[in-house]
């Protein structure tokens, strides 16, 4: 069974996924393992619905199946799993026409989004800028794996978050938002990722 709010960040050993790519099927399964609860986290992040986050993590796994052989760089497999399911989640958004809820106050474990106007900040971005963030203060991902996977030069990632986070934090002190608050919440978002206080 897949565990909902897990804080442990796995990392994907090279070998393993160089393994599976030449389709070594325990290697694959393992590599799944390895990976599903992030897969299934972020899936039930976007979807809100326990069936449809199982059902998102089985077509991925699929989709991760028939891909895997184009990967270039095995050290950013979770990472590129983890695309290739926004992806998947963005395409079920689009044929709903609905917006994609990247940061979920029920991911974070909140009743109320409310709590955390940061978030509701966050969705005012271009998704392409959202996800940059997910992957960077939720998912805990490098900045080489942010542009390995984005396929962006490392320099664009770095300027591209460090201008979403200054427009958040314009708009939060627009709002009369506090910049101190703005940065407990960011602290937050990592914090909830890691199971750190």
């Amino acid at each position: 069974m897949l565990c909902l709010m897990s804080k442990e960040v796995v990392d994907v050993d090279a070998e393993l996924v160089e393994r599976a790519k030449i389709r070594d099927e325990v290697a694959f399964l393992t590599l799944i393992q390895t990976v599903q609860n992030d897969l299934y986290r972020t899936a039930f992040a976007f979807l809100q619905n326990e069936h449809d986050a199982l059902e998102a993590v089985q077509e991925v796994t699929v989709r991760v199946y028939q891909q895997l052989p184009k990967l270039r760089q095995p050290a950013y497999a979770k990472t590129w799993m983890i695309r290739i399911m926004i992806n998947y989640c963005h395409d079920q958004f689009k044929r709903k026409r609905q917006i994609l809820p990247l940061f979920n106050a029920v991911e974070r474990g909140q009743t109320s989004a409310a709590e955390f106007p940061f978030f509701e900040l966050i969705q005012t971005l271009p998704i392409d800028r959202q996800r940059l963030l997910y992957y960077r203060y939720y998912i805990q991902a490098s900045i080489e794996e942010i542009a390995a996977i984005e396929t962006l030069p490392i320099g664009t990632v770095k300027s591209r978050i460090h201008k979403s986070l200054e427009l958040l934090r314009k708009k939060s002190n627009n709002q009369g938002g506090d910049r101190d608050v703005f940065e407990r919440q960011l602290d937050f978002t990592s914090s909830a990722r890691t199971g750190q206080d």
